[in-house]
Order: structure tokens, then sequence, then C-alpha cells
């Protein structure tokens, strides 16, 4: 016998499947699965960072000044923030140059964003970011962590062109955040 049944057994099944006949395990599908929906995107309260600012602030670090940029990116699925402060040298300390990166991102929920934030001092800090009610008051709070330190960044919306930002610390096991550098912006470009 050239063959034996089990094999002229399938291509009668496969003969028929390709038919269309009875033997059909279960119908054909409309065509491929549907593509997932595309991540969350930031709500229009976002759009008051939207550009470049120019600011000046104290604290820690003495008087200083710097620059910042908004811009959304991958279509308007992440925002991302460059940040560089610049503080002249005083009382015997040398000048700081500071600048950070920070890409913001919707988490999957209706209305959270998380970020991640990199600076040229080796940082990495991950923050849950949310808005007040009256969308006024941006938080970006830190993941807590043991045993270090928590840290708390907070822009006030002032008007459509100036924000005041604060930087807070927590010491590692409380949430008694002190003020580390404060200051204001103001765009200069949208």
């Amino acid at each position: 016998m050239l063959f034996d049944m089990p094999a002229v057994a399938l291509l009668a099944l496969l003969l028929s499947v390709s038919e269309g006949g009875a033997a059909s395990p279960q119908a054909p599908t409309s065509g491929p699965a549907a593509p997932a929906p595309p991540p969350a995107r930031f709500g229009p309260e976002w759009t008051a960072l939207i550009g470049e600012w120019k600011g000046v602030g104290s604290g820690a670090t003495g008087e200083g000044g710097g620059t910042a940029s908004f811009r959304f990116d991958l279509e308007g699925r992440i925002l991302v923030r460059r940040n560089t402060s610049d503080y002249p040298a005083a009382g015997g300390r040398s000048p700081i140059h500071h600048e950070d990166l920070m890409i913001l991102y919707p988490d999957g929920s209706a209305s959270g964003v998380r970020a991640i934030y990199f600076d040229n001092e080796g940082h990495v800090i991950e923050y849950a970011a949310s808005w007040s009610e009256n969308a006024k008051r941006l938080t970006f709070l830190s993941d807590p962590r043991a045993p270090g330190p928590r840290f708390r960044l907070v822009y006030d919306v002032l008007g459509p062109a100036r924000l005041s930002v604060d930087f807070d610390i927590a010491p590692p096991g409380t949430e008694t955040f002190r003020t580390y550098v404060r200051g204001a912006i103001e765009r200069v470009r949208p």
C-alpha cells in the first residue's frame, strides 16, 4: 500500500477544509485581530507647559538662573522636559552647572502620568505626576524608596506664560518636605 491510513485521512480532511466542506473545524474569522488601542494621551492641562522657558531661582545652591523646555514627542504619547540651571561660585564653592532630562508618559489609567528623571550628577528619580482639580498646580512626587529621601517637584501656573517652581526634599523615613530650590520661569517661546 502506498499510503498508510492516517495520511489518507489527513489528506481528505485538508481537501474538505480547502473546499469549504462540512469537515471544516471552525468557521473562518473576519480577518486579523484588531490592533490594540493606542496608549492614552495627555489631557489639555498639559499644554500649559509647552514651550521654552527662562527662569531665576534660589535655594541651597544660591542664586541662579536657567532654561527649560517642554515638548510633546512620539505623536503626543510622551512629554519631554529638558532643563539647565547655572549657579555662580559663592561662599568658596565652585560654580554649579546642572542639566536634566525628564520623560513623562501616561501610565495606562484614565488620568495617571508617570515620569522618569535623569541628571548630569547621576540621579535617577521616578515620579507620579498629578494636576490639582483646577489644573493650576502640577505635582511630581517620587516613589517611596527606603532608605533614601523623597522628592517633590511642584509647578504652579501663575498665568499663561509664568510658572513658579519648587523642588523639595524629605529626609528618609519622613514626609516632611523642605524647599531645596525655588524659582519662577517665564515662557520665551511657545
